[in-house]
């Protein structure tokens, strides 16, 4: 029997009217990276260490809409074996044709069905879900449903909406549905002259023309925003209590700098928040953050590991592979994972330049050809710091030695 969300037949009704995200087509892979859908550099992020390179990849796509993000993940992890499902016929017919024309079809396969199958699809060494649970009339059973397709020791990226970035939002859709308008053509048309025609200092009006007036040019985006049949966003309480039972852990924020206190604070206010414990201070940062309109974040399924590199003889027994999610290498000025700039010195390019070259090699192997004893004095010392900071900077991924 199929099984679907109470929410199922409105949400693709909706979405076979407008196919999201509205990207365009084009040829060949898709431009630039997303961290997030690199399995490789996101278990790295909740785990410290890159994943074993030989165990099999698969990854499920829950909710691909028009197959953007299904088209990164086929291009960022070419040794992976995709699935995808979407409840909208139409949107799947854009994402299809979005993978031939990126040459990603044949390792990607599409599944018109709820989210609440992905469990009969398999189980997913990493699941990417991003705006499709608050589009549910429950969504606990689809963070369930998701949760028993998690392979062990899988990690699920996730991306719900917030109650605080999206007031003006609120208050526009309420506005909408006490006038009676349509999720269709007419209806985005009917909507947008009502934000138009709202007072100057209105703050619906001010908030759309600063924030989001460039993300809705197009109607499908618009309508996503406005005119969505089903939708439920969070606060952080609501958030953690979604999640509690599901059985899966939280392994932190996929845009961490958001949530760091010096973000806002400085000072001796500064230092009696850093005091609090980690969830009130992201409650404080909620709570003067009004900019905060989604929750992007990852959670896992037990065994997963957690390692720091602070023991010398782990660090020389790993092995080091560039992070693949850097723009202009291998140039000494690049674009970091977040595309934030990054300047390397000349002895952390010729030593990621020795990483990218010999991936497999331990560390301690590798550093002897640049000329360092990876078994003492102050030259390994000194490198140590160095391998270490490429890490803590995203630049590097280090692997355990496998036995």
């Amino acid at each position: 029997m199929t099984m679907a969300d109470g929410a199922t037949p409105r949400v693709r009704d909706f979405y076979n009217t407008f196919p999201y995200p509205p990207d365009p087509l084009q040829d060949g892979p898709p431009p630039g990276y997303n961290w997030r859908w690199c399995y490789a550099t996101a278990y790295s992020h909740c785990t410290g260490q890159a994943p074993d390179p030989r165990q099999p990849l698969h990854i499920l796509d829950a909710g691909c809409g028009s197959g953007v993000s299904s088209d990164y993940l086929v291009h960022l992890n070419p040794e992976a074996r995709v699935t995808a499902l979407d409840i909208s016929s139409e949107a799947l017919a854009v994402a299809r044709e979005r993978l031939r024309r990126s040459g990603g079809e044949q390792r990607i396969r599409f599944h018109c069905v709820s989210l609440l199958e992905a469990p009969s699809l398999g189980r997913f060494q990493l699941i990417n879900s991003v705006g499709v649970l608050h589009h549910m009339a429950d969504p606990a059973a689809g963070l369930a449903a998701l949760a028993m397709a998690l392979a062990d020791g899988g990690i699920l990226h996730l991306f719900l909406y917030a109650d605080g970035g999206r007031r003006e939002i609120h208050g526009t859709q309420h506005a909408l549905r006490l006038l009676g308008v349509q999720a269709d053509g007419t209806g985005v048309q009917f909507a947008r002259q009502l934000i138009a025609q709202l007072p100057e200092q209105n703050s619906i009006r001010q908030r759309h023309q600063q924030r989001w007036a460039l993300d809705t040019v197009g109607d499908a985006a618009f309508a996503d925003m406005y005119l969505h049949p089903q939708e439920t966003s969070y606060n952080l309480a609501r958030l953690f209590r979604l999640m509690e039972g599901c059985g899966l852990e939280f392994l932190g924020f996929s845009n961490p700098r958001i949530w760091q206190l010096d973000t806002l604070l400085q000072g001796e206010v500064l230092e009696r928040a850093k005091a609090l414990p980690d969830r009130q201070q992201w409650q404080l940062i909620e709570a003067l953050n009004t900019d905060i309109s989604h929750f992007e974040f990852f959670l896992g399924k037990p065994p997963l590991p957690a390692h720091d590199w602070n023991r010398d003889e782990d660090l020389w027994a790993a092995t080091a592979q560039r992070n693949p999610c850097l723009w202009g290498w291998p140039g000494s000025r690049l674009l970091g994972p977040d595309l934030e700039p990054v300047d390397l010195d000349q002895k952390d390019l010729t030593l990621l330049k020795a990483i990218d070259e010999a991936p497999s090699q331990p560390l301690r192997h590798l550093v002897r050809h640049l000329g360092v004893d990876a078994d003492g004095g102050r030259g390994q010392m000194r490198m140590g710091q160095q391998v270490r900071a490429l890490w803590q900077r995203r630049l590097a991924l280090l692997r355990p030695t496998v036995h």
